[in-house]
């Protein structure tokens, strides 16, 4: 299964069973309120029952996988598949009751009106949770964004193709066309972001997640070039080797758009993983937050009596996949550092993409403390609570930077970038070379772990503490 797929698994299946399961408890609780005027009155046998209740939602949704195809279904077919899981769920909970005997301490009212709430309540849950992934979620940044790749003669099949599959989890953003002249800006909306068999070196600074290669006429070592190509940014491809006549018997191969393709995927994710990594984050980021608002009256003070200037800087960076973002930070520098930076390139002592300087003059008295403790850090937990950053990845490069990266040096940004790193633990300013910084962020990708997130944590704060490798 290729990583949209599991994506879309994953979300789709345990987002449904949460929102089936407050169903059924706010249908109870209100069924027994109506029969009983007060929810004290409730007893070990009523709490007992609403259990049942919970635990049948759940084995109808996890063993009968009734929500697989919701997305398939129109609003018809939703009011029978609902009243089908609530007829199921309420005859379950008729017949416990029976096997036990608790028919007498059961009030057949609010069986009766559970059944018909729980109908009534999931049914709108379900059309507005469709309505939300469809509207929301597919404009989001954290949707998939991809690039089609294939010929002005198929495009209108393609884009038609994708939007007949009706997937939430994933937005084509933009087209590229291997035709040598194209006439148009954009097709359907989408804007066509290169044009010609050279198309590689226009679309690297292109945000996408995954391509989706169409190119029936296309000689095999051509395509060859390209996914390898794709594989070196360590961006998704799916290459389409036609259009599926019988979905529903498709067992072992992966689909996309409603096209069987082969998924070659630089970086295999496991999504439950990512969402416990995303948790981690969320916890994080609130108390880096909570470390933040204590301590801002007192570096603002700071900051404001050394130079003149705003508290905050903020600055474009490039996020995961060619996301751009605005990170923050404390001010460290001086108003007009960024102007100035020009005239002090011949001073970098990196080699390569990035710029640092050990006697930077643009630094505060000020600035050079908050950088020495990481303090003018702080304001990025508000980027990690976004979603923009993580507490561990790769660090997000400047807009200029990013556009000499090669497609080499783009596969660093097919993770969330973090406020942390094996960069920043491995030395982080005694790297005077961005190729060691590329090969570290790298190392990260191919090997990242919950572990191996932890491990980084442990050691940026004794990076910190001892002010190893700032400058």
């Amino acid at each position: 299964m290729n990583s949209f797929n599991r994506k879309n698994s994953l979300i789709q299946t345990y987002s449904l069973a949460v929102i089936d399961v407050a169903c059924v408890i706010v249908s109870y609780l209100i069924a027994y309120a109506i029969r009983y005027r007060n929810l004290r009155q409730m007893g070990q046998v009523d709490f007992a029952i609403c259990l049942l209740l919970v635990l049948f939602s759940l084995l109808y949704c996890f063993l009968i996988d009734w929500n697989h195809f919701i997305f398939k279904r129109g609003y018809f077919d939703e009011v029978l598949a609902v009243f089908k899981y609530t007829l199921s769920i309420t005859v379950m909970l008729g017949f416990s009751v029976f096997l036990f005997r608790q028919g007498e301490f059961f009030s057949r009212l609010v069986f009766g009106v559970f059944a018909i709430l729980d109908a009534l309540l999931t049914y709108s849950a379900h059309i507005l949770f469709k309505k939300y992934l469809y509207y929301f979620y597919k404009k989001s940044t954290s949707s998939d964004k991809v690039l089609v790749v294939t010929t002005r003669a198929n495009i209108l099949k393609i884009l038609q193709d994708i939007k007949n599959e009706a997937e939430w989890s994933y937005e084509v953003t933009s087209i590229a066309l291997l035709d040598e002249e194209v006439l148009e800006k954009e097709i359907g909306g989408i804007p066509i972001v290169a044009n010609g068999e050279n198309f590689l070196e226009e679309i690297k600074q292109n945000a996408m997640d995954a391509v989706f290669l169409y190119l029936p006429d296309c000689k095999h070592d051509k395509v060859n070039r390209f996914i390898e190509a794709f594989e070196t940014m360590g961006v998704t491809c799916y290459y389409s080797v036609g259009n599926l006549e019988r979905k529903k018997s498709v067992q072992s191969v992966d689909t996309f758009g409603g096209h069987l393709v082969i998924a070659y995927e630089a970086n295999v994710i496991d999504y439950r993983r990512q969402f416990i990594k995303r948790f981690f984050d969320i916890l994080g980021a609130a108390v880096g937050m909570l470390i933040t608002l204590i301590l801002t009256p007192f570096i603002a003070l700071a900051i404001k009596a050394d130079s003149k200037g705003p508290v905050f800087f903020s600055q474009i960076r490039i996020g995961k996949n060619g996301r751009r973002f605005k990170m923050y930070k404390f001010r460290s520098m001086y108003p007009d550092a960024e102007k100035r930076k020009t005239e002090l390139l011949k001073e970098n002592e990196v080699q390569g993409l990035m710029f640092k300087m050990e006697n930077d003059p643009r630094i505060t008295r000020v600035g050079k403390f908050l950088r020495r403790t990481s303090l003018d850090e702080l304001p990025q937990f508000f980027n990690v609570l976004k979603g923009d950053m993580s507490l561990v990845g790769t660090r997000p490069p400047t807009v200029d930077e990013f556009e000499q990266y090669s497609l080499h040096y783009r596969r660093r940004l097919s993770i969330t970038p973090g406020l942390t790193g094996m960069w920043q633990v491995s030395g982080r300013s005694d790297i005077t070379d961005f190729d060691e910084v590329v090969k570290l962020d790298l190392k990260y990708i191919d090997n990242w772990s919950l572990a191996l997130d932890f491990k980084i944590i442990l050691q940026t704060i004794g990076v910190v503490l001892f002010h190893k490798g700032s400058k």
